[in-house]
């Protein structure tokens, strides 16, 4: 079991057998929180059952939730092909408990998949404790039999989760992953936590607050359970890799981009090459789900996205429309799991074309102006108000 593909089967059907409900990703485009931009976690189409205004006909459910970071808060787009672990898309798996089980069944089932189903060495693993949360320190320590040195106190909000300024809200539980001392960085709430060599891989979140106002909270009648697990991450850590790009389904999506460019997938443009593979993914399932490249909203993050992985095309000196070429590869890989992929292939195609087509031009367009006003400059000069606008 190392592919993505396989781990994400895994996860939802160990679940299932453990009494959870699969229920099938929801859109990108939140149906039930105007509040977002995009669908940022596997909670968000859960957010109404967990509040009691929505009821539904099971009270545990499994998910593996498609997700998009790239507009508003929570904006990692500037950072995607230079580091190891950031995507504007990504899938999130979760479990979620509506009042049936708590802390107890949660750690204990999170433990036994990763240290059974998935073989996970356990001198490996750490996990994180909000400060003030005594009891489930002490879970870890009966169901893990993990010492006090790999149950790390957190006095901070990185582990106390809250749905927003009030709202249901708790403590949570980090389950992290140590890649070994060849790579540095230190523990969670050290002074080197920011390294490379501990990488959180769950994060379970016991929802046991009501927060009415500042430091006001009161017990939940029915305490829930939502957890979140990056599939990349995992998938990392699975395969024996470190890093995100290096799993089956990247190193796929990248070898079809550079037979098509002639660039080295370890060599110099390896950054440009990561950049089209995740903007691949984040445009195409943005399409599928009825975003459509615009000048303003979700239409403007997914254009900048396009343009984005269009410019690093560019920069591999692809001469023609590059993104449309790549869609079957990625329909290939990630279409049994979400068959909309399937069903959007044409239209995924004829807009990356259309658009690259005319981003192409307006490039053309505007270099040839740069060039033009640039040549009768002198050294300090600044171009002039109307050619500043024109190439903005």
């Amino acid at each position: 079991m190392s592919g993505v593909n396989e781990i994400r089967s895994a996860f939802l059907n160990y679940f299932a057998t453990n009494g959870h409900e699969i229920v099938p990703s929801s859109p990108l485009v939140p149906r039930n929180d105007p509040t977002l931009m995009f669908t940022n976690a596997g909670m968000v189409q859960f957010k109404n059952v967990f509040t009691g205004i929505e009821k539904r006909p099971y009270q545990r459910a499994t998910s593996s939730q498609k997700c998009v970071r790239a507009g508003g808060k929570h904006n990692d787009l500037d950072n995607v092909g230079y580091t190891a672990r950031h995507h504007t898309f990504f899938e999130m798996l979760g479990n979620f408990s509506f009042g049936d089980y708590f802390k107890e069944r949660a750690i204990e089932l999170a433990w036994n998949l990763i240290t059974k189903d998935y073989a996970l060495a356990k001198d490996r693993l750490l996990v994180t404790v909000y400060s003030e949360d005594e009891e489930a320190a002490k879970l870890w320590k009966k169901i893990a039999g993990l010492p006090d040195s790999k149950i790390i106190r957190i006095a901070t909000s990185d582990n106390f989760w809250q749905m927003g300024d009030t709202g249901p809200c708790g403590p949570c539980s980090e389950i992290f992953f140590d890649h070994g001392d060849k790579i540095p960085g230190g523990p969670p709430g050290s002074p080197d936590e920011d390294g490379d060599r501990f990488i959180e891989i769950w994060n379970l979140v016991f929802m046991q607050f009501d927060q009415s106002a500042p430091g006001q909270r009161t017990p939940l009648p029915k305490p829930s359970i939502d957890t979140g697990m990056g599939l990349e991450r995992i998938a990392a850590v699975l395969q024996g890799k470190h890093d995100n790009y290096d799993i089956d389904l990247f190193v796929a999506l990248i070898r079809q981009i550079a037979e098509l460019t002639g660039a080295d997938p370890q060599g110099p443009q390896k950054a440009s090459l990561r950049v089209i593979a995740d903007h691949l993914r984040a445009s195409s399932f943005l399409i599928s789900d009825g975003v459509l490249p615009s000048n303003e909203g979700r239409g403007y993050v997914l254009r900048r996205i396009m343009r984005r992985a269009m410019r690093h095309g560019q920069l591999l000196g692809a001469k023609e429309p590059l993104m449309y070429r790549l869609v079957w590869a990625l329909v290939r890989e990630m279409g049994q799991a979400y068959p909309e992929l399937v069903r959007a292939e044409n239209l995924i195609e004829e807009t990356l074309k259309l658009e690259e087509t005319r981003f192409r031009k307006t490039l053309d367009r505007g270099l040839t102006i740069l060039d033009e006003k640039s040549a009768s400059l002198k050294k300090g000069d600044m171009f002039d108000g109307e050619t500043a606008f024109r190439l903005t």
